[in-house]
Formats: C-alpha cells, structure tokens, sequence
C-alpha cells in the first residue's frame, strides 16, 4: 500500500477531494497546515489598516490516503489534472510505502 500526501492551497481542496473521491477512494484526512515555499506569500493589513507585511507562511492544506500500490499513480494523475497550474505554490505530493495497517476499533493488523 501506498500513503499519498499532497500539500496544496486551501483554496483547491474541494477540487482535489472530488477528484480523489471520483477515483473511487472514501478514505481521506485533511490537515490545515502552513508552510512557505517558492509561492508568494500574501501581504496583510495591520489592525488599523495603516501598515502592511507580507504573511510568514502560506495557508495549506494536507491531504492524506492510504490506497493500494496498483491505483497510486491513477489518484496522482487524479490530483495533477486538477491541482497543477502550472504556477509556483501548486503544491507538492509525497508518496510513500505503507507497511502494516492497524485497525483502532478491532485491533486487528493488516500487513501489506
């Protein structure tokens, strides 16, 4: 099994979540998140609207799926067509191997 990670701007997660539900997977965990990266990092008003600065961090979201390794690469593609605009600070995807899985309620531990 696979772990799929993908950082990207809050404001794509509705699009991102359809993509992968379409896909057929139910399982999904969403993280507000922050970070800087090559993207711009938006300016803010002070209180009284007198001053500005630019945000220390950007406002992200992490997805995370747990899929099998046959359909890894089908929900990347998923997530790219909807994701990429070909811009800084579309994000990144982390794919990663998923060793054993264990079940909270049953106890019950799958090894993949």
């Amino acid at each position: 099994m696979k772990r799929i990670e993908a950082v990207i701007p809050s404001n794509r997660l509705n699009l991102i979540v359809a993509a992968i539900e379409e896909m057929g997977v139910s399982g999904i965990t969403t993280i507000e998140s922050k970070g800087r990266g090559k993207a711009t990092r938006p300016s803010l008003r002070s209180s009284r609207g007198t001053s500005t600065q630019i945000a220390e961090y950007n406002s992200l979201i992490t997805i995370i799926t747990i899929v099998e390794d046959s359909r890894a690469n089908q929900i990347v593609d998923a997530i790219l067509s909807v994701a990429s605009t070909g811009s800084n600070g579309d994000g990144k995807i982390f794919i990663s191997p998923v060793d054993e899985v264990i079940d909270i309620q049953t106890k019950k531990k799958d090894s993949v």
